[in-house]
């Protein structure tokens, strides 16, 4: 199979295995869960409760055989609320709960009122990294959003990750940050 392929269909497991791998080192994850057996036992069910929607709607896409996956929310659809703060209030450090609580309600003062792509999740495995395999997985997916004329939303997590985004159409507008938490980045690409 041609790498570069997108697949139809995603194993939930495998993506959820290549999305851990894929923010083992993001500063914002990783200060939400800075121990690593604290980070491998709770991030799978964030992504489950963040992005998990994507499973459901069939919106998750994936590349290199689940080794790059996005995980896209369509218009309307929002994390799961509820059972994502009691995860998070139940895995995260209390002494960073409020900042992570404050860093969420930024989030959602960013996110477009009118409808709109979500993207709350993309990565590619470690191993596989720097074979253009995220902007591939990224230009693909993107081709939904264009599809239905609709604007497409990201925070962006990790600075390195600025110029990928960047390179296909998404522009900053304004910073998220609380207490003592990395900066995200909320960035928007208009509908094309």
């Amino acid at each position: 199979m041609n790498t570069n392929t997108l697949l139809v269909e995603t194993n939930e497991q495998v993506a959820i295995q290549t999305l851990t791998a894929a923010f083992a080192h993001d500063p914002a994850v990783r200060w939400m869960y800075p121990n690593d057996a604290q980070y491998r036992a709770h991030f799978p069910e964030f992504v489950r409760l963040f992005a998990g929607g994507a499973f459901t709607w069939g919106t998750a896409d994936t590349i290199a055989e689940g080794g790059g996956v996005a995980l896209w929310l369509p218009p309307g659809v929002q994390p799961a609320e509820e059972p994502l703060v009691a995860h998070l209030l139940a895995s995260v450090a209390e002494s960073r709960q409020a900042a992570l609580l404050e860093l969420f309600a930024q989030m959602g003062a960013f996110h477009p009122t009118e409808s709109h792509w979500y993207l709350p999740l993309i990565g590619v495995d470690p191993r596989l990294q720097g074979r253009g395999l995220g902007a591939a997985l990224l230009a693909e997916s993107l081709r939904r959003c264009d599809h239905d004329g609709l604007p497409a939303y990201l925070e962006a997590t990790n600075p390195r990750n600025m110029a990928l985004y960047e390179r296909h159409g998404f522009r900053p507008i304004g910073q998220i940050q609380a207490g003592n938490s990395p900066f995200l980045i909320p960035m928007l690409r208009p509908a094309q």
